[in-house]
């Protein structure tokens, strides 16, 4: 697993393992209270919650290195802030007692040991090039702001997104002899607003109705289900609209899937899949227009131009997911639904997409909503919380509220259940 807290209350021993290898291995508890190695070190720092609002993850640079290729010195040196020029050309091997061994060059038996830990810098100290802002974004408040300032700034932005008595239902079609069809009611009177460049995260448990209300706005599901009541962007009621106005208002709303690989067309190279966003909602564009965002945007998501001419298939789930980000950047919208956008990426690519987002909704002034079952996730990047049960909200407020003063005994019940370090 990839889950640290669940490991945490589950393992007695712990194993951890990097580019085909185990570095570290020790009991549970001193593991978590103790970490020797630099990528274990790493890793707890990538966790997010709450006391690290306003901070930048710590994100470990680079990516896994691809196994097909020989090794030469240490596996984790290219991406160790404390890696010394001996790290790149010696072997590391396991040393320590049985149970509680490390394979790290600087921690070996008269190793010079690590240097401190380098510091965080805070959320917003390496600015990303904005692009062309649309007319109402907005910029959030800086991040040094304290806790009553930022439910302040919360609780008086003005709603980008007012979703009001929504209501999906799917029609379950059974076989000729098998009675009339029913209907299932997957989203019930479901009302939220998103402020202008500010978050909403959607929590609740698997199946709850989360994936299918972020769909219904973005209006993916109008030839499956049933919908109804309104969802006011800017007060244009997104329901309402077809054709040219459709069209026109896709450009403000787009999503970011949970699955980055079955959400690319693995016969497009990332140009045309970018690109394709592009041509058909922003017509009036040229080619060369395009190409120019495009690059743009490649760079600004944390990729390097040659990306744009490789396949979906030569890239990391933390690749992936920042293509799937910058498709939906492309169209320069003001809102966009993320769906679970780290549920499968590790600790450390899960800080990069989290540092990333944050980055961009600061420069940009982005809406999110952000659909995810992972609080720790909620803690750090949400400015406002809405609780789903079986298709219906059962609690919402600003973050800190709902999550450290519950009211609703299902949110007491589910925070209750979720595993922390």
């Amino acid at each position: 697993t990839h889950d640290l807290a669940v490991v945490a209350g589950m393992a007695q021993q712990v194993a951890l393992m990097y580019a085909g290898q185990i570095i570290e291995m020790a009991p549970a508890a001193e593991f978590f209270a103790n970490p020797q190695h630099p990528y274990a070190r790493a890793l707890l720092r990538a966790l997010p919650d709450a006391d690290r609002r306003g901070q930048a993850l710590a994100a470990i640079p680079g990516t896994v290195p691809p196994l097909t290729q020989a090794f030469v010195g240490c596996r984790f040196a290219p991406r160790c802030v404390h890696a010394l020029p001996t790290c790149h050309t010696t072997l590391p091997v396991l040393t320590g007692p049985a149970g509680r061994q490390v394979r790290c060059l600087l921690l070996a038996p008269g190793g010079p040991g690590l240097s401190p830990e380098p510091a965080l810098p805070a959320a917003g100290t390496a600015p990303i090039a904005p692009i062309a802002p649309t007319a109402s974004a907005t910029t959030l408040p800086a991040a040094a702001r304290g806790a009553a300032q930022d439910a302040t700034a919360t609780a008086n932005a003005a709603a980008l997104l007012q979703v009001s008595g929504l209501n999906v239902s799917f029609v379950l079609r059974k076989g000729f002899l098998q009675g009339k069809p029913q209907r299932f009611d997957a989203v019930k009177n479901v009302s939220f607003d998103v402020a202008a460049g500010q978050t909403l995260a959607l929590v609740g448990e698997s199946g709850c109705g989360k994936t299918t209300t972020g769909k219904a706005i973005v209006q993916l599901l109008r030839s499956q289900a049933e919908i109804s009541g309104s969802a006011l962007l800017d007060g244009q009621n997104l329901f309402a609209l077809d054709g040219a106005d459709l069209r026109a208002a896709r450009r403000s709303v787009q999503i970011i899937f949970q699955d980055p690989f079955a959400s690319l067309n693995p016969r497009m190279r990332v140009a045309e899949i970018l690109d394709e966003g592009l041509a058909a909602l922003q017509p009036q564009t040229t080619p060369d227009e395009r190409r120019s965002r495009i690059e743009h945007i490649t760079e600004q998501v944390g990729l390097r131009r040659d990306a744009l001419q490789r396949w979906p298939h030569e890239f990391s789930g933390g690749q992936r997911q920042r293509i799937a980000i910058a498709r939906a950047l492309a169209v320069q919208p003001r809102l966009i639904v993320c769906d679970e956008p780290t549920s499968a990426l590790d600790v450390s690519v899960q800080a990069q997409i989290l540092n990333l987002l944050r980055e961009l909704q600061r420069e940009l002034g982005v809406s999110f909503l952000f659909i995810t079952h992972n609080i720790a996730v909620v803690e750090y990047i949400a400015d406002r919380v809405a609780v789903m049960r079986a298709g219906s909200i059962v609690e919402q407020g600003l973050c800190a509220d709902v999550l450290n003063r519950p009211q609703d005994p299902y949110t007491r019940t589910l925070l209750a259940a979720v595993p922390r370090l």
